[in-house]
């Protein structure tokens, strides 16, 4: 499955910051999720009318305003609307009460203000205040993101950020392997981990997989991304994990 960078001709950089979200090539580059998809149905933001002035998330949703697509490749060269990378990140401008697990009640662990990542797929597009949110689930999110580089991320929930193992450049007969034919490896090194899902009490359960694990991970799991200084990482979820490696 060929990955899509959001960096590069023909697409978009996305690059987080303290300030916000903004196009960058250098920076944060994301690519789609692993997961084959058959059909996918591209539908329009809702647009909320001038005469409602908030938006209150409910449950354990939250409001994430998001940033501009590129309009322009590297080269300069201007995209057309339907060639413009839909960006993966933005800005938590709401969170909803959370929600209750057993009789507790759990409450949103994201904070407004945060720079987030999120699922490529998740959510419902909404334009309110002249700009474009996205309503979608805690869980949806990957992580938070501090800096404008991918490696500092903090994975969410059941999360784990991975740095993938580099493709070998030569077959074991010495054979010169291209781009195109080098197998995507599946090996990598754990960077960060979430801090554990909810159990059925509301009560968090820390993870198996460690910081400095080497690990082997599903093939087709998870979203990839590239890094400022082009190393390829992973985020994915710790079932995903199928071993430690040593």
């Amino acid at each position: 499955m060929s990955s899509v960078q959001l960096s590069g001709a023909g697409v978009a950089a996305v690059a987080f910051t303290n300030k916000g979200l903004v196009s960058q090539p250098a920076a944060l580059r994301v690519c789609s999720p692993r997961r084959s998809v058959r059909s996918l149905v591209v539908k329009a933001a809702t647009v909320v009318t001038p005469k409602y002035t908030s938006l209150k998330p409910l449950g354990d949703r939250v409001l994430v305003k998001l940033g501009a697509a590129e309009e322009k490749t590297v080269g300069g060269i201007l995209l057309p609307s339907t060639a413009q990378t839909k960006p993966q990140g933005g800005e938590v401008v709401a969170v909803g009460e959370g929600r209750t697990i057993g009789d507790k009640k759990v409450a949103v662990d994201i904070k407004t203000g945060a720079q987030v990542v999120y699922s490529k797929y998740a959510g419902t597009e909404v334009e309110f205040n002249d700009s474009k949110h996205l309503i979608l689930k805690e869980d949806d999110i990957i992580g938070i993101l501090e800096t404008d580089d991918v490696k500092d991320m903090k994975p969410l929930n059941d999360r784990v950020l991975i740095k993938v193992a580099e493709a070998e450049d030569k077959t074991p007969g010495g054979l010169i392997l291209t781009e195109t034919t080098k197998e995507k490896p599946s090996i990598g090194t754990v960077v960060a981990v979430g801090p554990g899902p909810l159990d059925e009490e509301g009560k968090r359960q820390p993870l198996l997989v460690h910081a400095g694990s080497t690990v082997l991970y599903s093939k087709y799991a998870g979203s990839e991304f590239k890094g400022a200084d082009g190393t390829g990482y992973i985020v994915l979820r710790a079932s995903d994990v199928m071993a430690v490696l040593s």
